[in-house]
């Protein structure tokens, strides 16, 4: 007969469920959470990072969590606001015809840092701007063809002006064109489209 001394045997601690609902756990790592949200993001489309960032704040991501997950993605090449910037620039300018300076607004609003954005506009140079500028003008005054000469100026110099080009160079380029077009003089040789430069 066992002693008195014996006692009786404890119970083991439950052990957590290998399954079920109580298995999942209620508070999943907030790294792990962040990481899934940046590369479900990522998947659509590149982002800056400070687009990430947003993102994550409005999941409720702590800061400090946010800025770790962050500086990791750009350790390693998946967050890159540079070469983000090098290709917004790129591709709008060529497809868009947008100027440097409107580029310049689309890279802030984006939360392009200010010395990567400068560095990105430098693919447009000068010739680059003016050329593409002289094929909107041309583009807006052949789709405006049949209006007279000072409507087709001014809506030209408004289309533009959306675009960030800076009033004199359009008026410029729209008094050359119609020029070539042999359109009435007062507009040609530029005596009245400088008064355009309110854009509608």
């Amino acid at each position: 007969m066992s002693g008195v001394g014996q006692g009786r045997r404890r119970s083991p601690a439950p052990e957590p469920p290998a399954c079920g609902a109580a298995a999942v756990d209620p508070e999943p790592d907030g790294e792990d959470v962040a990481r899934a949200i940046l590369l479900r993001l990522l998947t659509g489309s590149p982002r800056t990072r400070a687009q990430l960032a947003a993102a994550l704040a409005k999941r409720d991501v702590p800061d400090d969590v946010a800025t770790r997950v962050l500086d990791r993605f750009t350790e390693v090449g998946l967050v890159d606001d540079a070469a983000y910037a090098d290709m917004l620039v790129a591709s709008r300018h060529a497809e868009r015809g947008l100027s440097r300076r409107a580029l310049a607004v689309e890279l802030r609003r984006r939360g392009i840092d200010d010395a990567i954005a400068a560095q990105a506009l430098t693919q447009v140079g000068d010739e680059s701007e003016v050329a593409a500028a002289r094929r909107l003008v041309e583009r807006k005054l052949a789709s405006t063809h049949g209006l007279d000469a000072a409507t087709r100026a001014r809506r030209t110099l408004a289309a533009l002006g959306r675009r960030g080009y800076a009033p004199a160079l359009v008026a410029r380029l729209v008094r050359e064109t119609l020029a070539r077009e042999g359109s009435p003089d007062d507009l040609a040789d530029g005596a009245d489209i400088d008064d355009l430069h309110s854009y509608e």
